[in-house]
């Protein structure tokens, strides 16, 4: 007799995803699923058929799972078919169940660390009579992925309710925009799309992550964290800031990450442009598909300190004009962005000493470069907390950027080092760091709002906070010159810049200072106050206003100073997202003594409401309504609305809109079908020649017909 040959090989892909949570994944749910995905270090069953009956004591049925081109000890996986099997979490078995002529079923088990991707089966049989083989290549792909269901799993989670948002949930929200005017920016994360899982195999074979490395969750989200930036190995997203996009799209306009990973599997190229949140919910949708807990993180009042220093440093000229650029460091000055996001993913970490387990942070906005390249993280939240500086990767930069002090500096010809010490803020930087709330989605407001700011730092002021920020200080050659320099000047005069908290585009505002003299003589002061439109990473666009001039405040007197900024003035200057940022100095004559401060705030825009007519049936036509107020005095031309949504076919549709006459209402209605029962949820972007960056999300339940 000849050895066995293969009819067919069924894995039950179906079946197989319920016990493994990957039944949410659009390929196993096809009429007839052709693609496996499973979970590392969980049994999963499967049945051969072959041409003749099977008999057990001359035919071998062997297994051989492959990783990758080149197979290695971790990466392959061969056994034999046998009944009394054994499986054991850290290697490969096949236990045979049931043989029926020449049917057999069997159950593989997988190791607990195996490198997570696109694995393939190869059959092998022969006969213990002869040396003949027949080898039988299973055209079909089978995904092995993360287990944090598993407790043995280094990504497993205790709290296993938990991982229906940070693993299972393809819709969440991203906190962008300044302190006083942050709002969630609903994100469609997709990662059960079908084009997803090959686009993250893409991205790991571009970024040549060795494919035994693929099981270890430190090396793989740092790889993740260096690929969905283009900036070393042509990864996923092109970031850019200086609201050019013509080329591309504009990071505002994005409504998910399946049309971005979509883009670059088909061209094999990166896609432009991004920006921190777009790199953040690229990574999350790749992390939450892998198998890796993940959120979206947002820093509000985020420090960028270039030159390790522990410090975010402003240099002033002696008459307290801003420079532009850091005199102690050529390669690039501070900077402090409005708001800034990254990820926290989950895992345990074996590699370093107990207790720095847990949530971690990784960066794939491209920054500064770790260990050569623009890479980022995971560096433990305790760590960070706690300043300890020493564990890897990149605590030290996370620090800076939640817990930095603000140090300004103004040139001086008396002091040593040239600049003495303007004042310094303990409190400025990482005023709130937002997440998600688990379990909660809130289309329209921010219920779903959660600060996990306790988690990266111990509260402002506190002796615990001084102390880790010291700690990490401690370490730090640099860092240490700059905390020991402190200010001796006569400060009897206190200056306050007024917040602004909200202002509705197309309205005025005023930047006021106060200023008490508290001493027993008259002070003269020579004063600047500035209004400019800035990009959301601290870098300046256009001056809006500026005003400079003395004023005398007499002994024990309050005087302020201030300035009206009209719409009209500040219009046609706004830059995305209408950041503005307020500026003011001030120089005594008398005492020398100086003092500047800065505050942002955002230019609020309306947000685009999305209603349903009817009930939405599955399977059948139906509309949804957009509509959007002009909040402008003049024609908004150019409109167009983006949607998004996991129940409709297309998943994303463009929709060309009319012009709308100043302060009118546009209304648009979208043909959509529904192709999923239950809870769907639509994200939406709109822009125009004269207004962009204008979002709006809403749930709707889908019904049997």
């Amino acid at each position: 007799m000849e050895p066995l040959q293969v009819d067919v090989v069924h894995f039950y892909p179906k079946e197989n995803a319920e016990p493994h949570n990957t039944l949410k994944f659009e390929a196993v749910n096809d009429e007839n699923p052709t693609t496996t995905i499973v979970r590392r270090g969980q049994p999963f069953n499967g049945v051969v058929r072959f041409t003749r009956p099977y008999d057990d004591n001359d035919d071998i049925v062997q297994l051989v799972f492959t990783l990758g081109d080149k197979p290695s000890m971790d990466t392959q996986g061969s056994m034999y078919l046998k009944y009394d099997s054994v499986p054991d979490i850290h290697s490969w078995s096949a236990k045979l169940l049931d043989v029926q002529e020449n049917t057999l079923s069997f159950v593989v088990s997988t190791p607990v660390t195996l490198p997570v991707g696109c694995w393939t089966l190869r059959v092998v049989t022969r006969q213990k009579s002869s040396p003949a083989r027949q080898i039988y290549d299973f055209e079909q792909d089978i995904y092995i992925l993360f287990n944090p269901w598993n407790p043995d799993d280094q990504t497993y989670m205790e709290d296993k309710s938990l991982l229906q948002e940070y693993v299972e949930n393809d819709v969440g929200k991203v906190w962008v925009g300044p302190i006083k005017t942050t709002r969630g920016k609903p994100w469609f994360y997709g990662q059960f799309d079908a084009v997803v899982l090959p686009a993250c195999m893409f991205m790991l074979d571009r970024a040549d992550i060795p494919f035994h490395q693929r099981g270890d969750p430190v090396k793989m989200t740092r790889t993740i964290s260096r690929i969905v930036n283009s900036n070393d190995d042509a990864g996923v997203l092109v970031g850019r800031w200086d609201g050019e996009y013509e080329d591309g799209t504009a990071p505002s306009e994005w409504t998910g990450s399946v049309e971005i990973l979509a883009q670059y599997l088909e061209t094999q190229q990166e896609v432009p442009y991004g920006q921190c949140w777009v790199f953040a919910g690229v990574v999350t949708t790749v992390c939450r598909a892998l198998g890796i807990p993940s959120r979206v993180v947002s820093n509000l009042v985020s420090a960028h300190d270039a030159n390790s220093s522990l410090t975010v440093d402003k240099y002033y000229t002696e008459t307290m004009e801003e420079l532009e650029f850091d005199p102690n460091n050529p390669q690039g000055a501070d900077s402090i962005w409005n708001y800034h996001v990254w990820n926290d993913v989950w895992m345990a970490r074996p590699d370093l000493p107990p207790g720095y387990g847990g949530w971690q942070a990784i960066d794939a906005t491209p920054q500064e470069t770790s260990s050569g390249m623009y890479q980022c993280g995971p560096a433990p939240l305790e760590a960070i907390k706690q300043g300890v500086i020493g564990v890897g990767h990149d605590v030290e930069f996370m620090l800076a950027s939640v817990n930095a002090d603000l140090m300004r500096w103004r040139q001086d010809p008396d002091a040593e080092t040239g600049y003495s010490m303007v004042d310094t803020n303990n409190y400025h930087i990482g005023r709130m760091i937002l997440t998600k709330k688990p379990f909660v989605f809130d289309p329209l407001g921010d219920e779903d709002r959660q600060d996990i700011i306790g988690e990266y730092k111990h509260r402002e002021g506190s002796a615990s906070e001084r102390m880790a920020l010291m700690n990490g200080v401690r370490y730090s050659e640099r860092a240490k010159r700059y905390y020991a320099v402190t200010s001796s000047l006569t400060n009897d005069l206190t200056f306050k810049l007024r917040d602004i908290d909200t202002v509705s585009i197309g309205n005025e505002f005023r930047v006021t200072v106060d200023i008490d003299n508290t001493s027993s003589e008259g002070r003269n002061i020579k004063a600047a106050l500035t209004a400019t439109s800035v990009f959301y990473n601290g870098v300046r666009a256009d001056i809006v206003k500026k005003v400079e001039g003395k004023i005398f405040v007499g002994p024990n007197q309050h005087e302020e100073i201030s300035v009206l900024v009209q719409a009209e003035e500040y219009l046609p200057k706004l830059v995305e997202y209408c950041n503005m940022k307020i500026s003011a100095m001030a120089i005594v004559d008398e005492t020398k003594q100086s003092w500047a401060d800065d505050d942002d705030f955002q230019i609020l825009k309306p947000n685009i409401l999305i209603k349903f007519n009817e009930d939405l049936i599955i399977g059948q036509p139906s509309t949804i309504v957009l509509s959007l107020v002009n909040p402008l005095e003049r024609t908004l031309t150019g409109c167009e609305f983006r949607v998004t949504s996991s129940g409709i076919a297309g998943r994303t549709l463009r929709l060309a809109a009319a012009d709308v006459a100043p302060r009118e209402t546009l209304i648009t209605e979208l043909p959509v079908q529904p192709n999923k029962l239950g809870k769907i949820n639509f994200v939406a972007t709109f822009k125009s020649t004269e207004l962009k960056d204008i979002n709006g999300a809403a749930s709707a339940e889908v019904f049997e017909g």
